[in-house]
């Protein structure tokens, strides 16, 4: 089965009240856990890259382990760019193959921003890939987005319908107080999720999709689940998974994970290591890695997302 865009995947998720995890990958092992819980659960999902990633692994390894996912599952995936800041940087993915963008102005004045997305909509659009904007900014550090608390700033519900029709993107990212990173919230700070706004955003784009960025969900009973594996999860503080569902239930059809996957692999990692000093086989500890990736894959499909049995 070849790439496909997201349009049939948010038009489906939109309409059942769900929504499809877009999970940045960087390596073999990454790929695996998760393409191997989508496959037992017969989930749809969307793989993204980042520019750190693509620094790191390369754009033509990637996109071959990608491909290899593809023919080993034969489940509907597309391939995303996540935080493309430039138009350089998304017509590069868009040349070598990615199916679906994301153009994050978010950073420009509100017309800068349109103007940017809009030249990648152009491109992309006649090359048959779909674009990701974003209005607001979310606070919080992961690869190469840095934004302060100060400079961060929620998505102001006015703005969207322009937005929207100026740029003809495919769906929009916005920020209702979810942040990058693991550890979002100070000891005490209760998480809140801005639902007026996305109600208000819902009511003015019906049918549009929506996509929550800095979606990491730590929650004691994933962190007993991932431990008792053979890992050593830290307690970090995430958005609530009851209003990630929430979410998901609305017009967000798409939510990006991240975080977790780090969390769980280094956390199972570093745990191999203090039980078994004297190994250096990577095949030994990237094993159980792997393993745990997929658990936590398949706990968000089944109880966050909603999308299990949805491909």
């Amino acid at each position: 089965m070849p790439l496909v865009t997201t349009t049939e995947m948010f038009k489906k998720a939109y309409e059942g009240g769900y929504a499809i995890g877009a999970f940045n990958v960087n390596n073999m092992e990454i790929i695996q856990g998760i393409t191997e819980a989508a496959q037992e659960l017969n989930a749809p999902l969307v793989l993204q890259v980042s520019s750190g990633a693509r620094k790191y692994a390369n754009h033509t390894y990637l996109t071959k382990l990608v491909e290899a996912a593809l023919q080993e599952t034969g489940l509907p995936i597309a391939l995303h760019l996540d935080h493309g800041d430039t138009f350089e940087l998304c017509k590069s993915c868009i040349d070598g193959g990615f199916s679906s963008v994301m153009i994050d102005g978010s950073h420009h004045s509100f017309e800068e921003n349109i103007k940017l997305t809009r030249q990648v909509v152009e491109y992309a659009h006649d090359h048959g890939c779909v674009v990701e904007g974003e209005l607001g900014r979310l606070a919080g550090v992961e690869d190469d987005v840095d934004v302060s608390e100060e400079d961060a700033s929620y998505t102001r519900p006015e703005e969207v319908e322009e937005f929207v029709a100026r740029t003809g993107v495919d769906s929009l990212a916005i920020a209702i107080g979810t942040s990058h990173g693991a550890f979002k919230f100070k000891p005490g700070q209760k998480p809140e999720l801005r639902f007026d706004i996305l109600e208000e955003i819902e009511r003015r784009l019906p049918g549009f999709p929506i996509v929550l960025h800095g979606a990491s969900s730590v929650v004691p009973e994933y962190v007993k689940m991932i431990n008792e594996n053979g890992g050593a999860m830290p307690d970090a503080i995430g958005i609530p998974e009851d209003m990630l569902r929430k979410a998901a239930a609305m017009a967000v059809c798409k939510i990006n994970i991240d975080s977790d996957l780090r969390l769980a692999m280094t956390g199972t990692i570093r745990k191999y290591f203090a039980d078994h000093p004297d190994h250096f086989d990577p095949r030994q500890y990237l094993k159980p890695a792997r393993e745990n990736i997929k658990l936590m894959v398949a706990h968000k499909m089944k109880h966050v997302l909603g999308c299990d049995g949805k491909a």
